[in-house]
């Protein structure tokens, strides 16, 4: 039985400095019936041979046994020939990072049955195509997620190993898939060029060394290539000895290589090279020939206003147009046509302006991303009717400004809910409801923000990040709010009040409430804080001790007690105090360790039990009213970057310990009551800076100019001022002065001793002494006879 069914086929090109996906044209596949063939002998040993060259721990290969490699796992052949056409052993683990291309396309396909579902899943791009009229296609889309949670189990099924040269006799193989097989490697592609049929090729993960050979040279040779996939191969740089590409330029694109594709439905051209960006160059008045269903262009030029060839795409399902520098407003026109089919849209990182649509309903969009552009004006009040599928929407960093749309509490699917960097204003919806299972981040930072935090928002069982830092909140932290699930409370820059919330829980890996009006002591219970990684509580009103349990925070001493937890599109950021300024973290925010303490009203001693936090970057106490001896072990703090007791009144010696800390680039311990010698050491000795122990009149040493008692007749090494640096100490000055008179001694009695002692050198001496006083004489008197006459003409 012969299936036939048209489909789209793409070139896709993912290199370590850009991604490019192109497609074109149309065809037909089919389906063989289970008829027994028979393999080529030459072709069996070379898939023999392509064994022996790798280590297969996952067992794909376990199945390549006997005479007829036709039916061994992974193998297709010719139903006439016999002949090898295709080889697929990908890990499908590994194309995880594609996944949601796959995800969206397939939603576009006919329905299918299960039993053809099944069938499709060892190639994601063929799922749910083909034709069937006794299945939904929900049904087969909820198979599909069966699947993608098993790729998530079995993340390490790679083959290993070199990719032999004998796969160069499968001359009859159409499809090749290794993708996802990170642990494979193959010196150069020299063997591609001679698989002639080849149309689809996928290495993505395998390594290919690109110093051996001009691998697109032999890519170049494919005359059949529909589709490549080579993302993460480690490639840096497109080979320049290619005047000419049989696919098409990257540095480039323009309509004389897409007017043939028809029936293309996906485009996806990428890169990260920001200082030389793909620029997509056609015509102003060009209309293309096909329809596309997903789009991704990202960091490359497709021209300052919104494309015109882009207005007339109106099945598109899936649009990511980001950083392509587009600029001015979004056709309405161009919203309305696709509003309906239209299910995740990224605009972001462009200079787009004007409002958002209030009156086009996206009945379908999961994933809206518009942040960091020029919309202006409010969020629709009715977005909830107008987008009820939302799971992500980002609207950061714009000009956004009115009040936070009651109905956003509405939408009950929602995941991820972004509004920072915007000028927000009014108060928080107050009817957040259970229904709101999904919601795991909300982000409303740097608004205009005003009243209270709602006790409904504790009734978002599953939120994970709550970052309103910022604003102008006032009032307690309602207890609602006490769950396990979040990892991030971040409130700082608000006019928040009251005692310190006692019920946080374990989970917690940032706790960030610095800049409010928290008045108390800081809660004993933090101490079961386990997992916690950052604690900034700066800028309160503070009083009492610190616990002496902070040695509890077993994540500032063992890095694998982690409790940062990635979500998916969205990057957290927050401002961290550290080496003396603050720096905005997002990417690398969860490697940061960090107590910060400042600007309260704290008393009592440093408990020695901080200084078993080893892992510690960045320990900030100053400007309280700290008491007692810094601790002796302080030492042990191996990892400390950032050390501030300032502004506190700390006494006694600074610990030689401290010298220890190869770390540390920011010390300050001014204004404190400290005394004795300051500990020298190899990093401390790079803070040279005097300020860094002003205000402790007691302290001396070098950086200080102060000099430390017995600095002038100590027997160790001390460092005294430029004078006594180039006399040097008391025994380098007693051999100086030894070594002067022992060489005046020897050179004069050198001299007079041997005068005295040998007769016939001494009258030789005392001739030539007379000889020298007669010349000198002489030359005297004659002198004196010349200015005489001189004189005497003169007057003549």
């Amino acid at each position: 039985m012969m299936i036939n069914y048209n489909h789209t086929v793409f070139v896709f090109l993912l290199l370590s400095l850009g991604i490019f996906k192109l497609g074109s044209c149309s065809g037909n596949q089919s389906q063989t019936n289970n008829v027994t063939v028979k393999c080529i002998k030459s072709e069996r040993e070379a898939l023999v041979r392509f064994k022996e060259g790798v280590n297969d721990i996952p067992g794909k290969l376990s199945s390549w046994v006997g005479e007829d490699c036709c039916q061994w796992k992974g193998v297709e052949c010719d139903n006439e020939s016999g002949h090898v056409t295709m080889l697929n052993l990908s890990n499908p683990a590994g194309r995880h990072r594609h996944s949601d291309y796959y995800e969206i396309y397939s939603r576009n396909r006919p329905p299918c049955a299960n039993s053809e579902c099944s069938a499709g899943l060892s190639h994601r791009n063929n799922i749910c195509s083909k034709r069937s009229s006794y299945i939904q296609r929900r049904e087969c889309r909820s198979l599909l997620g069966d699947v993608n949670s098993s790729f998530s189990r079995d993340v390490n099924a790679s083959l290993s190993g070199e990719i032999t040269r004998y796969l160069s006799n499968l001359s009859s193989l159409t499809h090749l898939d290794l993708e996802g097989n990170y642990n494979l490697s193959t010196k150069n592609l020299d063997w591609v060029s001679s698989l002639s049929s080849l149309q689809k090729l996928y290495m993505g993960g395998v390594k290919i060394n690109h110093t051996e050979a001009d691998w697109l040279h032999a890519i170049n040779m494919l005359p059949s290539l529909r589709v490549l996939s080579l993302y993460s191969c480690e490639l840096k740089h497109l080979p320049s000895s290619l005047t000419f590409l049989n696919l098409t330029s990257l540095r480039v694109i323009t309509e004389a290589q897409l007017m043939n594709l028809t029936t293309l439905e996906e485009f996806v051209l990428t890169t990260n090279n920001k200082s030389q960006p793909l620029v997509f160059n056609v015509k102003d008045d060009w209309r293309p020939p096909f329809k596309l269903k997903i789009l991704h262009l990202e960091s490359c030029l497709i021209g300052s206003k919104f494309p015109k060839w882009l207005q007339v795409q109106s099945e598109l399902t899936y649009v990511i147009l980001k950083s392509v520098e587009i600029n001015g407003t979004i056709p309405e026109e161009w919203f309305s046509m696709i509003s309906y089919n239209l299910t995740h849209l990224d605009l972001s990182n462009n200079q787009i302006n004007g409002s958002l649509p209030h009156q086009l309903v996206f009945p379908n969009v999961t994933k809206l991303f518009l942040q960091s552009n020029l919309f202006s004006g409010p969020i629709p009040s009715n977005i909830s009717d107008l987008m009820p599928s939302l799971q992500y929407l980002d609207l950061s960093e714009n000009h956004l400004y009115g009040k936070i749309p009651l109905s956003i509490s509405k939408i009950k699917k929602l995941n991820i809910l972004v509004l920072r960097r915007n000028n927000l204003s009014g108060e928080l919806p107050d009817h957040w409801n259970k229904s709101q299972m999904d919601l795991r981040v909300v982000d409303i930072s740097y608004n205009n923000i005003r009243g209270k935090i709602p006790s409904s928002m504790g009734f978002l069982g599953n939120l994970s990040i709550l970052v309103l830092s910022n604003n102008n909140l006032s009032g307690e932290i309602p207890s609602s709010l006490q769950s396990r699930s979040i990892v991030s409370m971040d409130f700082g820059g608000n006019r928040l009040s009251g005692n310190l919330p006692s019920w946080i829980e374990s989970d917690i890996f940032m706790l960030r409430l610095r800049s409010n009006l928290f008045s108390g002591t800081i809660p004993k219970k933090w101490c079961n804080l386990h997992k916690l990684r950052i604690l900034d509580l700066a800028q309160n009103n503070l009083f009492g001790g610190i616990p002496d349990c902070f040695n509890n925070f077993n994540a500032m001493v063992d890095h694998n007690t982690f409790g940062y937890q990635h979500v998916e599109n969205y990057t957290e950021k927050a401002y961290i105090v550290t080496k003396g300024r603050e720096y905005e973290y997002d990417r690398t925010l969860q490697f940061v360790t960090c107590i910060d303490l400042s600007g309260n009203s704290l008393t009592g001693g440093i408990p020695i039990q901080i200084t078993s936090l080893t892992r510690l970057g960045t320990l900030n106490l100053s400007m309280n009213h700290l008491n007692g001896r810094i601790p002796k072990n302080i030492g042990n703090m191996r990892w400390l970057e950032t050390l501030d007791l300032s502004n506190n009144r700390l006494f006694g010696p600074i610990p030689g310990s401290l010298s220890s800390l190869t770390s540390l680039v920011h010390l300050n311990l001014s204004f404190n009551n400290l005394t004795g010698r300051i500990p020298s050491g190899s990093q401390l000795q790079t803070l040279i800076d005097t300020t860094i122990y002003k205000g402790n009149p007691s302290l001396c040493g070098s950086p200080l100019p102060t000099k430390c008692p017995g600095d002038e007749t100590s027997d160790g090494p001390s460092i005294t001022d430029v004078d006594d640096k180039q006399g040097g100490d008391h025994y380098e000055r007693i051999w100086f002065y030894a070594n002067i008179g022992l060489g005046f001694g020897v050179g004069f009695w050198s001299v007079c001793g041997t005068l005295l002692l040998k007769k016939s050198w001494r009258h030789c001496y005392f001739r030539f002494c007379d000889e020298i006083k007669d010349r000198i004489a002489l030359l005297i008197a004659l002198r004196v006879v010349h200015l005489k006459r001189k004189f005497g003409l003169e007057k003549n």
